[in-house]
């Protein structure tokens, strides 16, 4: 019985033995984890140009449909669609027979109505003279003066009927009201078009050609700031962009409009660009490139050094002993890659670029150092 009693305790002696040896391993003290490999900047100031983009729209200052005012079938075409056509230039004819049939009419009746007018004045005439002798009733000079008024008020209307089928006759050509360049024809000839109604063309200058952008009602000042200034053609501050293509020539800014939008805060502004080669056309959508005017040093760093917290922005500093501190900034506008800060960083601090995800307040690192910002 004895030995039977040491085999039942044996077994479970050694289960306990071992576990506390297991203990003891799994309680041992861990060193401080490694440091974290990060790459920093340092931090400079440099001469930031960026510009403020805006979205616009071009078009011509002086642009016009040209619609028919009389109807009728066009019987002439006087230019080449695409063209480009001097003020007062003929382009095209409308079948003027019938216009012209009124006006010979027109005419024929006012010289009906003047000779009408011409008999009663020569009866107020005679019948005044022989009033003077008591020699005709005073009615029939009455009569006679009632004559003569309705003649004259005939030969007036005879006249503004004239005048309006002349208009028309004249209508029926249609020239070109200002010098620019013309479009596509909506019509051929043997078209038949509707007075007031049908658009046979349009007509718009070339060269300048405005662009058209809305601006935040915050920035209006500085706007008309930039409008009171004195022009100069080599002055850069107004580019337009297409993708990536710039615009060669810059502009000039031509107004500001008199009123801010109530419903989107923004008021329109419009540029003027020279366009003697004829690449822009109204229509087209670009980008207003507004250089910054900024004569202060600005400290800018890589975009991806910065974090966002709840709307807030951030970047790791690295400090004493290898330790990061992260910082809030203020940020202002993107250049490409980098950022300008307004706020939070000085020149010669160094920041985090790489690795950032990784980090926390107070993290051990060890770094590589990249050129500085800007460089």
């Amino acid at each position: 019985m004895p030995s039977f009693s040491l085999k039942k305790f044996a077994v479970p002696a050694c289960i306990v033995l071992l576990s506390a040896c297991g203990a003891d391993k799994t309680q041992a003290p861990q060193g401080p984890p490694p440091p974290v490999a990060v790459t920093v900047t340092t931090v400079q100031s440099t001469d930031a140009v960026y510009y403020e983009e805006y979205p616009a729209t071009l078009a011509a200052l002086n642009q016009i449909e040209l619609r028919a005012q009389v109807s009728g079938y066009v019987t002439g075409m006087y230019f080449q669609d695409g063209q480009k056509v001097s003020k007062g230039q003929k382009l095209y004819s409308i079948d003027a027979q019938v216009y012209n049939a009124n006006y010979q009419q027109a005419v024929a009746n006012l010289q009906v109505q003047e000779t009408n007018m011409m008999k009663a004045q020569k009866d107020a005439e005679r019948y005044h003279e022989l009033d003077k002798h008591d020699a005709i009733a005073k009615q029939q000079v009455d009569y006679a003066d009632a004559a003569l008024e309705a003649a004259k008020k005939q030969v007036i209307a005879a006249k503004a009927s004239v005048n309006s089928v002349s208009a028309n006759v004249s209508f029926a050509s249609i020239y070109a009201p200002f010098s620019g360049t013309i479009g596509i024809s909506n019509v051929k000839t043997g078209t038949a078009v509707v007075a007031g109604q049908t658009v046979l063309n349009t007509v718009s200058t070339d060269s300048p050609i405005a662009v058209d952008f809305a601006v935040d009602q915050k920035e209006v000042y500085h706007f008309m700031q930039l409008q009171q200034q004195k022009a100069d053609k080599k002055d850069s501050t107004f580019t337009i962009a297409f993708g990536s293509e710039v615009y060669p020539y810059p502009g000039s800014i031509s107004l500001v409009d008199r009123a801010v939008d109530p419903q989107t805060g923004t008021i329109k502004t419009r540029l003027i660009f020279p366009n003697d080669k004829g690449m822009l056309k109204p229509g087209m959508n670009t980008s207003v490139r507004v250089k910054s005017n900024n004569a202060q040093r600005s400290i800018v760093i890589p975009n991806k050094a910065v974090t966002e917290q709840l709307g807030e922005f951030f970047v790791y500093v690295l400090g004493d002993s290898s330790k990061v501190t992260q910082r809030k900034v203020l940020l202002s506008k993107q250049i490409g890659a980098n950022i300008i800060v307004k706020e939070g960083l000085k020149e010669g601090d160094q920041v985090v670029v790489e690795g950032v995800q990784k980090l926390r307040e107070g993290t051990v690192v060890t770094t590589a150092v990249p050129k500085a910002a800007g460089k």
